[in-house]
């Protein structure tokens, strides 16, 4: 019987579900999920979840919260409801990320992720399954070097390079999630081309030149790819840690046929013959300046997740009649 090729990705690769439709996760069952504002926001609004935002309303309310204050609240609880619903569908862990306007602030990002993992507790979930996802901001990067200190397991996101890579491997984080799609996306435009064969695409050579550099030097870091275009990208890292895929690129995994095999190998990386150099902030901040695909496409990041964030406010308040209790 032909293997499809998302069973052979599995004997490869860990897959991570990229989604907070409930449904999907539990139609293929990954080991692990990743969620994002834009995500939430998307979940929030099917019908299948007004419980499940009510219930969080009621919470946030009953804190004694009032306007901007008791809707942040509410999609803080909505967020980890959401992340404790995926939980009882796999066995392995959830990324649940810090409010995106906090990425410039080491110390609030380190509190939030601080009231994140409390609400988690309240709900009986083991901190270990949480991954506290963080934008790879200098900043951000230094909340998760404090907070693994902590034994608290990060996720660094909107990542797109080496020098991101490097300064998160220096703050020992448990995991990267460098975007392949974003970068392709990027030099499609900036160089005027539709499209790249995938030995040529410029978001997977940029995954595996993550993958040579860290496994070259002995890294514990785990690399998740994600942002993905196409299931030709997906195969085009098979062998990565882990690859967190989209539900519709799954299902175009699930009806493919090809024979997958590996294209990253931590065997076949020779070891580096001299040591990590330390990157301090002033060389991060050069280099990533110096990189305008990496630049724009942080800041592009970060600031969609602050706008699809600031939809779920929005969305809340019109669902709950605060905006008209505001102008009355």
């Amino acid at each position: 019987m032909t293997q499809t090729a998302l069973n052979q990705l599995k004997s490869l690769t860990t897959i991570v579900a990229d989604s907070s439709d409930l449904a999907a996760i539990n139609q293929f069952r990954p080991l692990d999920a990743t969620t994002n504002p834009s995500l939430i926001t998307a979940a929030a609004s099917q019908p299948e979840n007004k419980e499940l935002i009510e219930d969080a309303f009621a919470q946030a309310k009953a804190e004694g919260l009032e306007d901007d204050l008791l809707i942040e609240r509410t999609i803080d609880i909505l967020t980890v409801k959401f992340g404790v619903e995926i939980l009882k569908l796999i066995e392995g862990r959830v990324s649940t990320e810090v409010d995106a306007a906090l990425s410039y602030d080491t110390d609030a990002t380190i509190e939030k992720a601080k009231e994140l993992l409390a609400l988690y507790k309240n709900y009986g979930v083991d901190q270990d399954r949480i991954l506290i996802k963080i934008a790879s901001t200098w900043a951000g990067i230094q909340a998760a070097k404090v907070l693994e200190a902590e034994g608290i397991h990060t996720n660094l996101t909107l990542l797109f390079g080496v020098h991101q890579a490097h300064a998160c491997a220096e703050a020992n984080v448990t995991l990267i999630s460098p975007f392949v799609g974003r970068i392709l996306d990027w030099y499609k435009k900036a160089e005027g081309v539709e499209s790249y064969p995938v030995e040529k695409d410029p978001g997977v050579l940029s995954v595996k030149q993550i993958y040579q550099f860290y496994k070259a030097h002995g890294v514990k870091t785990e690399i998740m790819g994600a942002s993905f275009r196409s299931i030709d990208q997906v195969l085009g890292l098979a062998g990565c840690d882990l690859l967190t895929v989209a539900p519709n690129l799954l299902a175009a995994l699930e009806q493919d046929t090809r024979e997958v095999k590996a294209q990253l190998s931590a065997s076949d990386v020779m070891p580096a013959t001299a040591p990590l150099d330390p990157l301090g902030e002033t060389e991060f901040r050069d280099q990533i300046e110096h990189d305008l695909m990496a630049t724009q496409l942080l800041q592009g990041g970060i600031d969609g997740f602050i706008k699809a964030r600031q939809q779920l406010n929005t969305l809340l308040r019109q669902s709950f009649g605060l905006d008209e209790e505001i102008s009355a």
